[in-house]
């Protein structure tokens, strides 16, 4: 009979255990909206989180930075993302404090394709503010050709593609064109969404690599990843210093050394046509955009864990997606802004 009461008592405590067990292991689920630019990193580092804790499941939509904005501001998402800093007006609006946090470095790419033309184009900047604004029409345009010797560029009309979408790839993009060209930055400015000169719009940076894929005589701007992985060439680019930089990670993560080290408390800084013989000149961070209050105690302490693991284990994968990984003071700045999260 002893036997039986213990072998009962021990089956309840065990029941205890598994009940208590299930409780910690409570479920947590996070919802994210925003930018494409930097969605093959997102998507597999949520992949390998949700492996190392699977009761916390982090869903995200690739809907544009400017979508992912709008949703933060009416909280229908726990985090969104950007590759363009919210402005002053932006943080105005929104009921509780939204933080930045950068979580690598990428690239705007000129991507085309011309029929015959295989090689890689040299594009001067004010070769990619004539095309972007209509002003230069033909491949074969003195400004093009000029810098592309030995390259037979055909008498085509050139196609200009573009996001439709607010867009925080289209950030980057203008806020170089409006370093590089004046007239770009008093007539269109920088936006992630503008009243394109010129040209064909299309979603996401998937949109654009496949209308640019499907059209003859087509230039679009892309993130550095959706060139590679749809096998598009894409131009390398003359920068501030006077050289042609083709975007890799050594040229991305030069652009970032170079105006790091002025990194602002707040995160919202442009590292577009910086100095330095080396940089690419149309580079960025790319920033998730944290509640700086969450209520859910759950949520909170999730989201807290995963921004630590992101800026110290995650970051590895970042080169295998050709994302720059963050510079090391930007990583230990971020670690200490976490404790914003309240």
């Amino acid at each position: 009979m002893r036997e039986l009461t213990k072998k009962i008592f021990c089956f309840a405590l065990a029941l205890i255990s598994i009940s208590c067990g299930e409780q910690a292991a409570k479920p947590v689920l996070i919802n994210g909206a925003g930018a494409t630019f930097p969605y093959p990193i997102y998507s597999k580092w949520f992949d390998e989180y949700h492996k190392l804790h699977p009761e916390i499941q982090i869903n995200y939509a690739s809907v544009g930075s400017g979508a992912g904005i709008r949703q933060m501001l009416v909280s229908t998402v726990d985090f969104g993302a950007s590759d363009g800093p919210m402005t002053d007006e932006q943080l105005a609006q929104a009921n509780v404090p939204i933080l930045h946090f950068p979580t690598v470095l990428g690239a705007d790419v000129a991507t085309y394709n011309i029929p015959g033309v295989q090689q890689e184009l040299n594009f001067t900047p004010e070769a990619i503010a004539g095309i972007f604004l209509g002003k230069i029409t033909k491949w074969n345009d003195p400004l093009i050709a000029r810098e592309n010797p030995g390259i037979k560029l055909p008498d085509a009309g050139i196609v200009v593609i573009h996001r439709s979408d607010g867009s925080g790839t289209t950030y980057i993009w203008t806020d170089y064109l409006s370093k590089i060209s004046s007239e770009w930055k008093e007539k269109i400015g920088k936006e992630t969404s503008v009243n394109w000169p010129v040209g064909l719009g299309a979603k996401g940076n998937e949109g654009v690599s496949g209308l640019i894929k499907q059209t003859p005589n087509s230039i679009g701007y892309v993130e550095l990843v959706y060139a590679i992985q749809n096998h598009l060439p894409y131009a390398r680019v003359r920068n501030a210093a006077g050289a042609f930089v083709k975007a890799d990670l050594a040229t991305i993560s030069t652009a970032a050394a170079e105006t790091a080290t002025s990194m602002p408390d707040d995160f919202r800084v442009s590292i577009t046509n910086p100095p330095g013989q080396e940089a690419y000149p149309v580079a960025s961070f790319t920033w998730l955009l944290i509640p700086g209050k969450i209520t859910d105690a759950a949520k909170r302490e999730a989201i807290k864990s995963f921004l630590r693991w992101m800026l110290t284990e995650g970051q590895k994968f970042a080169e295998d997606l050709a994302y720059g990984k963050l510079p090391p003071d930007v990583v230990e700045k971020e670690m200490e802004a976490i404790s914003m999260i309240q």
